[in-house]
């Protein structure tokens, strides 16, 4: 099991302002290690990564709320994200790795405490953790629930197994599409195809992922106006704090991460929409306006 190094522990102040109520639709939680043990078989082990440092990073980098994915060094785990909802409702929305036997009254509770969807994970990720399966989602989708999938440079094997599920459906990182085939290759081609049809989010998140350089992460720029362009109405935004398995790439910080805001998405009125109007729309966040 490997240990991953801690974030960057000083957020600078991004020059570009956030509107309020923006949301960060994608961070981990981890920790305290003492009350919540990772998984005997996760491939990695991170240092506390708490829901209170993560509120004061909010506020250092100009948001309102985040979405907490649930992290998979706890497998199907997820006291973790369960134990921050209860204590910090107004800040927080979870999305679950969930059992296969998971009963309709536990979905119940969750959905009480503010998880508004399960993540899926591409089997190229490994299979420890929840690929596609058609009965959970199909009781996600009873309780409201959207699919959070993350394909792994293999969207156009998954996308028609993807869109058969009944469910409102968000993207990882990009849709997993590496920036070094640009907007010409049959992944982004896919991506637009799922995007077209109206029920298919997508997360501008987590650049590093698929970028061959380091920050700013050049090579995603066109990918990410091209996608703002196509569906503004459909993206979302994320910085994947505290940003495990970088895999010897530098760590970034998340004071410039929310500056390429800038150059990904440059009409003031475009980055409202996915930052505050949209994930309000599929996580129910609170006006503040």
């Amino acid at each position: 099991m490997k240990f991953e190094p801690a974030p960057d522990p000083n957020p600078k102040t991004p020059r570009l302002a956030l509107p309020r109520g923006a949301v960060d639709t994608h961070i981990h939680l981890f920790g305290p290690a003492a009350k919540f043990p990772f998984a005997a078989d996760s491939t990695y082990a991170a240092p506390d990564a708490l829901p209170e440092t993560n509120i004061a990073l909010q506020g250092r980098l100009g948001l309102s709320y985040a979405v907490i994915v649930s992290g998979g060094a706890y497998g199907r785990d997820y006291s973790v994200l369960a134990d921050a909802l209860a204590r910090f409702p107004d800040r927080f929305r979870g999305i679950a790795l969930m059992p296969e036997d998971t009963p309709d009254a536990e979905f119940a509770r969750l959905t009480s405490l503010g998880v508004r969807g399960l993540r899926f994970i591409s089997a190229a990720r490994g299979m420890r953790l929840p690929t596609i399966s058609k009965e959970v989602a199909a009781c996600a989708f009873a309780h409201g629930w959207h699919v959070q999938f993350y394909p792994f440079g293999d969207l156009v094997q998954y996308a028609d197994a993807v869109l058969a599920l009944p469910n409102t459906i968000v993207l990882d990182h990009f849709a997993g599409v590496a920036a070094a085939g640009g907007v010409e290759q049959d992944a982004f081609r896919t991506l637009l195809r799922m995007l077209d049809t109206g029920r298919v989010w997508l997360k501008l998140s987590a650049p590093m992922r698929f970028s061959s350089r380091n920050f700013p992460y050049a090579d995603m720029t066109p990918l990410a106006r091209a996608l703002v362009a196509h569906a503004p109405e459909r993206m979302l935004w994320g910085t994947d704090w505290p940003h495990v398995n970088m895999d010897g790439r530098p760590m970034v910080n998340d004071g410039d991460l929310v500056d390429l805001l800038a150059e990904w998405v440059p009409d003031a009125a475009t980055r409202k929409r996915i930052l505050v109007d949209n994930p309000a729309m599929l996580y129910g966040f609170p006006s503040l306006e």
